[in-house]
């Protein structure tokens, strides 16, 4: 599998590569999963001086990965999505903070003014990097969720997302779109390294893969959701996720059809918003299928603070990839389940699209 941007580029017409934020969900080998138990919070009072726009996540030891849900409908897409989220295993982190939301239009758009940086999406291919690639393709732009007009075969990713040139983070679906009355809309089009840079120039960082699934699980242990093991309690939704026939149309039963505003949905336990659908959003550990095999296999009965691996590896991509967590308003049980807890994404470092996005945390080890 190659790197979207480089296989978009490459191509002779301009095409979305499979990726996780992308493509049907890939079947890996699992592992057999243990069991959950309890998450034990440290109970140390937080900091003083929150910082603006941030919560307090208090650390400790929890269960982290996933298993297939005991109720439900249990379809292929939920099957796959946690083959690379096993075994379920001990982990420790220490408390920080962390976002309450993903970062806004609004918010990147001061760092863009404050420091001149130009996206990956904004920057013009030059031959050097990408030397099989013909002159024509060689233009800025980023892919974007295309809807086709007709039901299409699930394995085929190409018929629902394009290149579009000219698509980055002020215009997330193309020239023809643009942020007026979106300020408080997640960024989307940001490679990891845009959001790396955002999150030092803002004194901050992007969260581990460990410490977001503490956040995002806001003190429940083994819970199918953020929320709770019911997809709509009391049928109510509870995330940014897609109804209809994908990838045809998304109806917007649970109020926006597509990205929503930040925080249109109730937080979790620990009062962040979003950690389920809407955008998928950027960890700073490498990608590997079975990383927590091997913690496993290494005898590791805590780990503590947890980095993930030294480098990325993907038997279906030679290009280095970083964790995606969370799903985005594409998820589906048709397709992918991703806003389920404890399920992983990946993307490839210098490639966004319009439904990731990413938040940052300030702890210890910032």
């Amino acid at each position: 599998m190659k790197q979207p941007r480089l296989c978009i580029l490459s191509a002779l017409t301009f095409v979305a590569c499979l990726s996780p934020a992308f493509a049907a969900d890939e079947a890996v080998s699992p592992t057999k999963a243990s069991a959950f138990a309890p998450t034990v919070p440290n109970n140390a009072p937080p900091p003083k001086n929150a910082p603006a726009g941030m919560v307090w996540i208090p650390g400790g030891e929890f269960s982290m990965g996933c298993k297939l849900p005991s109720e439900g409908v249990c379809t292929m897409a939920t099957m796959n999505a946690v083959n690379d989220a096993q075994p379920i295993h001990r982990v420790y982190v220490d408390g920080f903070w962390m976002d309450k939301t993903d970062v806004t239009n609004e918010e990147f758009a001061k760092f863009v003014e404050a420091t001149g940086y130009v996206t990956i999406a904004e920057r013009t291919p030059t031959k050097e990097e990408y030397p099989t690639a013909p002159p024509e393709n060689l233009v800025a732009g980023s892919p974007v969720f295309t809807p086709p007009t007709k039901p299409v075969p699930l394995d085929d990713y190409m018929q629902w997302w394009r290149y579009v040139p000219g698509a980055n983070w002020r215009h997330p679906t193309g020239p023809g779109s643009d942020l007026k009355g979106k300020e408080n809309y997640p960024v989307v089009q940001v490679a990891y390294l845009d959001a790396v840079a955002y999150a030092k120039w803002a004194g901050k960082r992007l969260p581990t893969e460990a410490e977001w699934e503490f956040a995002a699980r806001g003190g429940l242990s083994g819970k199918t959701y953020a929320w709770g093991d019911e997809l709509r309690p009391g049928g109510k939704w509870m995330a940014n996720i897609y109804q209809g026939q994908f990838p045809v149309k998304d109806t917007g039963e649970d109020g926006y059809a597509g990205i929503a505003p930040a925080a249109q949905y109730p937080p979790n336990g620990y009062g962040l918003y979003d950690m389920a659908g809407n955008v998928w959003q950027w960890c700073s550990d490498w990608y590997r299928p079975d990383y927590y095999a091997q913690l496993q296999a290494a005898g590791v009965v805590v780990a503590r603070n947890p980095k993930g691996p030294d480098s990325s590896y993907d038997p279906g991509d030679d290009q280095p990839q970083r964790i995606q967590r969370g799903g985005s308003f594409l998820c589906t049980d048709q397709y992918c389940t991703r806003y389920m807890m404890g399920t992983r994404g990946k993307g490839d470092i210098d490639t966004g699209d319009n439904n990731v996005g990413f938040r940052c945390v300030v702890g210890p080890s910032n």
